[in-house]
């Protein structure tokens, strides 16, 4: 199957902000920080369907954060996954090397970047782990103008930024996609998928204490799939969420 570039996008942290008028739609960190749930699964895996509604089960709650993650081993089996991507393929193997696996698997969903099997059964992502509540956190503004969402991420000297430095990465979602499957495991199944990612982009680790300007290109999408620009802080060591936000215009 030809894929098509989906998003013409960039993201570049910047050491000024840029001119910026006045954004149609913006979004603040509050107190509160959400949980980041990753989901890793396929189309070609007859497992995947049951983490796949679970996942779509926590659409509407402000205090998570899904990210679904189509993976493309399972492509061999002959049904090409049309949302898979190395890229995401290369992010579980990182994961897993991060926390002393030596092999992935799906389906595999991963809570502020620890793997975590309790989803079996779960309804609505009631039976997420309750996250603490962080001493301090640093302070994360998105906003929209047009094609163009800025991240600002104020100047932080919390506790838990070690050796004053911080990651991140922006990630776009899209909801409200159906497959029909005619081949591989799931042969003849319609699939349905919610959080789907379409687009990642990692930045370069930066100084806390220094505070940080991201811009990301990309267009709001369709009213069939609504689209979410998502913007997550970690720790540099741990991959630990210290901050995320998603903006959904």
């Amino acid at each position: 199957m030809k894929r098509r570039p989906l998003l013409a996008a960039a993201a570049a942290a910047l050491t000024a902000a840029p001119s910026f008028g006045q954004p149609a739609c913006r979004a603040e960190s509050g107190r509160r920080v959400p949980l980041v749930v990753e989901l890793f699964t396929s189309e070609g895996c007859s497992s995947c369907p049951p983490a796949d509604r679970w996942l779509s089960a926590l659409r509407g709650r402000d205090d998570v954060i899904a990210l679904g993650f189509h993976v493309t081993y399972w492509d061999r089996l002959g049904w090409p996954d049309r949302f898979a991507s190395r890229e995401f393929t290369a992010r579980q193997h990182e994961h897993a090397e991060r926390l002393g696996r030596d092999h992935v698997y799906t389906p595999q969903v991963l809570v502020d970047g620890r793997d975590w099997r309790g989803w079996h059964g779960g309804a609505g992502g009631a039976d997420l782990p309750a996250a603490p509540p962080p001493a301090s956190a640093p302070r994360l503004t998105l906003a929209r103008d047009g094609d163009a969402v800025l991240a600002t991420v104020d100047a932080w000297t919390g506790a838990a930024a070690q050796g004053d430095r911080l990651a991140g990465y922006w990630a776009v979602t899209e909801d409200r996609h159906e497959s029909r499957v005619r081949a591989g495991e799931n042969a003849g199944e319609t699939l349905r998928h919610d959080h789907v990612v379409r687009l990642i982009r990692p930045l370069a680790d930066w100084r806390a204490s220094a505070g940080l300007t991201s811009r990301l290109e990309v267009s709001r999408g369709v009213a069939e799939h609504p689209r979410r620009v998502v913007f997550v802080v970690t720790d540099v060591a741990t991959r630990r969420t210290l901050q995320a936000l998603a903006l959904a215009c």
